[in-house]
């Protein structure tokens, strides 16, 4: 069929709009998005599955409901794609490994449940690298899932295929998990919104503990006010969770919007890494277009150290180590050769020395609340380069400096603050037309002013144009 590129790239919450209002049924809907999805994956891979019969009927059945008047959840018959590390009962969910190829959990995790209740229908998985473990999402299951801004480059990890799938006009929404950036890292390098939520908004029960603080669910989307109502849908404490947090009403309030009078601080480069010019020169001129809107932006000194990064480095390693490290004997020569070193090098950390990095942690929070006062935000890039190679093979890390990290992304750093929300916001395009994300970082629990802050810029900035690929338009 002919695909409606214009559906394709309607926001959620027109959608839902639509649907409502009986000016567009769910099953034409649907039935683009598979059309969209079938185009994407035979470009992108970056679709696990897609269940597209079940998509259909379930399309229907909102259909009937619209027709008898019955009452409608926000997202009443929109699309919606979930990240292959979040367990769906009755589908396999592989986590991207060969480990778990054919698991299929008895029950979903509670996200999927509460957009279920919002009204959302999944079209399907979205890829992921191998246990969610990397910066490019290429799996041994799987292979490398491509970047629709470029084909030879990834759309970062680990929440690639959520991205790509957003970006691609698939999906207007897609649900994804950040424990080092995991979900702003692939909405910069794909031109899209990304939020890590505050720590708790969203109850996590996709790991195999309950007890967390680094993992976050948060959603991938093409606008903040979508960004805003997947967060408002999900939100809430759930006793699965012990960490959720009560539910914010707020969040589910008109976002205002407004940018005259903010004000922000602005940092480059955190004092830690390494940005490339083109994305500080984007940076600039984003920031001196804010401020002819009306905003108030300063620099601020934030001082982070390598001690920070190795903090974020040594929990992630044992994180691994702990869940994935008993696989190893029988599994090692299938899995990814960056998991298992990640794994082995979990195992070699202590107790000890893991808990002493919560002392760099204070240090770091001390620094960051300290940049942060005054301000309704800290705005700082997301990434420090350009999308890199789409396959992991292919990635040759830089070299490491006394001075400066060298690694790709601004992100991981703030999930040793997990009480923090942080969003991705696109900025524009790079001289060689690749998107630029733009982080915000918020105070703690502080997530709609957050979102308001990040609608006002939006507004200004605006969205990043459509992606060329898939290109079979």
């Amino acid at each position: 069929m002919t695909v409606d590129l214009d559906l394709c790239f309607t926001s959620a919450r027109t959608l839902a709009g639509l649907i409502a209002s009986k000016q567009l049924s769910a099953t034409e809907l649907m039935r683009n998005t598979l059309a969209r999805c079938d185009q994407a994956q035979s470009e992108l891979n970056c679709f696990v599955d897609v269940w597209g019969q079940e998509a259909l009927a379930t399309a229907r059945a909102a259909d009937r409901d619209v027709a008898l008047g019955r009452p409608l959840a926000p997202l009443h018959g929109v699309p919606l794609a979930l990240k292959d590390t979040t367990p769906t009962a009755g589908h396999r969910t592989t986590l991207g490994s060969k480990t778990h190829a054919d698991w299929i959990p008895r029950a979903n995790a509670a996200i999927v449940e509460s957009l279920e209740r919002a009204g959302t229908i999944c079209v399907g998985k979205t890829t992921t690298p191998e246990f969610a473990s990397w910066l490019q999402t290429d799996s041994p299951l799987l292979g490398p899932t491509l970047n629709p801004w470029d084909l030879s480059r990834s759309p970062g990890g680990s929440s690639g295929g959520s991205a790509a799938a957003v970006a691609a006009g698939c999906v207007p929404l897609a649900e994804g998990s950040d424990m080092g950036g995991s979900v702003r890292i692939p909405a910069a390098w794909c031109g899209i919104v990304g939020l890590k939520p505050s720590f708790g908004r969203i109850p996590m029960t996709a790991l195999p503990a309950a007890f967390d603080e680094l993992a976050h669910h948060g959603p991938l989307a093409r606008t903040v006010a979508d960004a805003q109502l997947f967060v408002g849908v999900t939100q809430g404490a759930d006793d699965r969770d012990p960490t959720s947090a009560p539910a914010d009403p707020s969040l589910l309030q008109p976002l205002a919007g407004a940018l005259e009078g903010l004000r922000f601080g602005v940092s480059a480069d955190l004092d830690l890494f390494d940005v490339s010019s083109a994305i500080r020169d984007r940076l600039d001129a984003a920031c001196a277009e804010l401020v002819s809107h009306g905003a108030q932006i300063e620099p601020v000194h934030i001082g982070f150290t390598h001690e920070l990064e190795q903090a974020w480095r040594l929990r992630w390693q044992v994180f691994m180590a702990a869940f994935y490290g008993p696989l190893l004997d029988d599994w090692s020569n299938a899995m990814s050769p960056v998991v298992v070193d990640l794994i082995e090098q979990g195992l070699a950390v202590s107790a000890a020395e893991l808990k002493r990095m919560d002392e760099i942690r204070s240090e770091a929070w001390a620094r960051l609340a300290r940049a942060l006062d005054g301000y309704s935000g800290l705005l700082c890039p997301t990434m420090a380069t350009a999308p890199c190679p789409a396959r992991i093979d292919d990635f040759v890390p830089p070299v490491a400096s006394t001075e400066r990290s060298t690694t790709a992304c601004l992100t991981h750093v703030f999930n040793l603050m997990p009480a923090c929300p942080v969003i991705s916001v696109p900025m524009g395009l790079d001289p060689d037309g690749l998107p630029v994300g733009l982080q915000i970082v918020g105070h703690r629990w502080a997530d709609m002013a957050l979102l308001n802050a990040a609608a006002s810029i939006e507004t200004v900035l605006g969205p990043t144009p459509r992606p060329p690929h898939p290109s079979s338009h």
